[in-house]
């Protein structure tokens, strides 16, 4: 009998690349008739930012995974070795979204979608970091069941320095890995962590190094990789470097190539060892691990798509013009809102204009 196929829709995928990759025993010999999804955010010239259709076609990778009978694990990466996400694409939202709050609000739905689909996938979903994780790809990062990041790779928010806030995900999930205290600290000052700082507080299950240095691995050079207090008493592991640390490891950082092997490497010896499981008792088990993030999400997404939306009347609508449009400046007058907003002046053309940073002009590119 022929089997059922449980899939949507079938469509080619453009903006994603979706990948079949064997599965492999701890012997390196392959799994015969099984194999891996690989799903890739194929934007790399705009950082891996999602755009509309990136995000149609995520959701449809993962419903199409999660079918897959023959798929142990689903990979979620970026394409390239500078970006696994930086969110969602500033140039669709400054020049398409910004100012229309019913369109954004029905891309919002999408994007919920698809962190739903992360969270719901019947297949272990996990994030291959292979740079940055900024904003919505942050977001969509934990939304997945493990990470696994090179640790030149950086993490953080980006919403309360151009728009926006980062209540697609990092608002409900980031205090079930690192506490309160930290996610207050990263989701509204939107310093990023280095992926050593992301790993000690927890974030992160492995991070591998990714820079060679005549032939020879090295571990990010611009942050303090040993686990060691500064001279006030103070953990300064993953933190950055000052002085002529910094400079000295900006050196060694020009004189070193970016092999990504060895997180590739980590990421199949983790799918091999999700491999030898039971696989009904794995799903059931992440499910269930999953309800810690599914009770923030659930309870907060709709109101969050709802205020997002209205959003971009107003500061989103200067924010992601100021960071598409800008030059050597990507943010707004941070001081010169705050005082207009204290005489009472409403947002109007006149205050977009006067709030925008120097160079910002219309049809700018990232």
């Amino acid at each position: 009998m022929p089997l059922t196929n449980h899939d949507l829709v079938e469509r080619p995928f453009g903006a994603i690349k979706y990948e079949h990759r064997p599965a492999k025993k701890p012997d390196g010999s392959v799994a015969e008739g099984l194999h891996n999804v690989w799903i890739i955010l194929d934007n790399e010239r705009e950082l891996n930012s999602y755009t509309t259709e990136t995000v149609k076609e995520v959701i449809l990778g993962l419903r199409k995974a999660s079918n897959d009978r023959a798929a142990v694990s689903v990979v979620l990466t970026g394409a390239g070795s500078r970006s696994f996400c930086t969110g969602g694409n500033t140039r669709e939202y400054s020049e398409y979204y910004a100012g229309r709050p019913q369109e954004y609000r029905q891309y919002m739905r999408l994007f919920n979608d698809m962190v739903s689909a992360v969270l719901a996938c019947d297949k272990p979903v996990i994030c291959r970091v292979n740079g940055m994780r900024i904003g919505g790809g942050q977001e969509v990062g934990m939304a997945c069941d493990f990470s696994i990041a090179q640790d030149m790779a950086r993490f953080g928010q980006a919403g309360p320095k151009h728009g926006s806030a980062p209540i697609g995900g990092s608002t409900d999930f980031l205090h079930l890995f690192v506490g309160v205290e930290r996610a207050m600290e990263s989701c509204v000052s939107c310093e990023p962590w280095s992926a050593h700082k992301a790993h000690r507080l927890g974030l992160l299950c492995e991070i591998v190094p990714a820079l060679k240095v005549d032939g020879k691995w090295v571990p990010n050079p611009l942050v303090v990789t040993d686990r060691w207090l500064d001279d006030e008493g103070r953990i300064v592991w993953g933190e950055l470097k000052t002085g002529d640390a910094l400079a000295k490891g900006k050196e060694l950082l020009a004189r070193g190539q970016v092999d990504l092997s060895r997180l590739d490497e980590a990421v199949e010896r983790l799918c091999t060892k999700l491999l030898l499981t039971f696989p009904d008792c794995a799903t059931h088990t992440i499910e269930q691990l999953r309800k810690k993030k599914l009770e923030h999400w659930d309870k907060n997404k709709e109101s969050s798509r709802a205020w997002l939306a209205l959003n971009m009347m107003t500061e989103a609508k200067a924010g992601f013009r100021a960071f598409h449009r800008g030059k050597e400046q990507r943010e707004i007058d941070f001081v010169a809102l705050r005082q207009r907003l204290a005489r009472g002046e409403t947002w109007d053309e006149a205050m977009f204009a006067a709030i925008q940073p120097p160079g910002t002009a219309e049809g700018g590119s990232r």
